[in-house]
C-alpha cells in the first residue's frame, strides 16, 4: 500500500510541475507584451528604410516646329491645348477624347528640353485617371498625327481651337 501512496503522491507531484511549469510559461507570456523588444545588442546596426519612390510622371520636353518652340512628349508627338476650356478642368470627353487623346501620366509630370517644371501639372479626369496640364491648361495629342508631325495647329473643331503650346505655356501664333 505504501507503493501505491508513494506512485500516486509522485504522479501528482509530475502533474503539479506541469502546471506550475505551464503557469510559469503563460505568465511569462503575458509578461512580453508584442511591442516590447529585445534590447539591440552593441553591434547591431539600424537598418535604413527607404522612402517609396514616386511615380514617374509622363515626361513633357520641347522641340522646333514651324511654329517655334513648342511642347513634344518624349516621343516626339506634338502636344495642343483646347481653347475652349478656360481653366484646368478638361472638357473633350466622347468623341472630342477620341479624336485628341488626353496626354495622360501616373504621377507629377517631369520636365524635359525648356519645359517649365513649375508650369506642368495634372487634372483629375471624371475617369479618375490624370491629365497633364502646362500653366493650367489641359494638354491633348491628336490621334491621327504620327511623332514628329504637327498637322492641327489652329483647327477648329469640337467648339474651339486646338493649338500648339510654347514653352512659356502659351499657344503659339496663328
Amino acid at each position: 500500500m505504501f507503493r501505491w501512496l508513494a506512485l500516486a503522491l509522485v504522479v501528482l507531484l509530475a502533474g503539479c510541475a506541469e502546471s506550475s511549469t505551464g503557469e510559469e510559461t503563460a505568465n511569462e507570456a503575458a509578461t512580453d507584451s508584442p511591442t516590447t523588444s529585445p534590447s539591440p545588442t552593441p553591434s547591431a546596426e539600424p537598418v535604413p528604410t527607404r522612402p517609396p519612390k514616386p511615380r514617374r510622371g509622363t515626361e513633357i520636353t520641347t522641340g522646333p516646329s514651324d511654329y517655334g518652340a513648342m511642347l513634344f512628349d518624349v516621343r516626339g508627338q506634338a502636344i495642343y491645348l483646347f481653347d475652349a476650356e478656360t481653366t484646368s478642368k478638361p472638357e473633350c470627353y466622347g468623341a472630342c477624347a477620341a479624336a485628341w487623346p488626353p496626354v495622360l501620366t501616373k504621377g507629377q509630370p517631369d520636365p524635359g528640353g525648356d519645359a517649365r517644371a513649375a508650369l506642368l501639372g495634372a487634372t483629375k479626369r471624371r475617369d479618375g485617371s490624370l491629365q497633364v496640364t502646362y500653366d493650367g491648361q489641359p494638354l491633348y495629342f491628336y490621334a491621327h498625327e504620327g511623332p514628329g508631325q504637327v498637322l492641327c495647329h489652329d483647327i477648329e473643331e469640337y467648339g474651339g481651337l486646338w493649338l500648339v503650346v510654347t514653352p512659356a505655356g502659351d499657344a503659339a501664333p496663328h
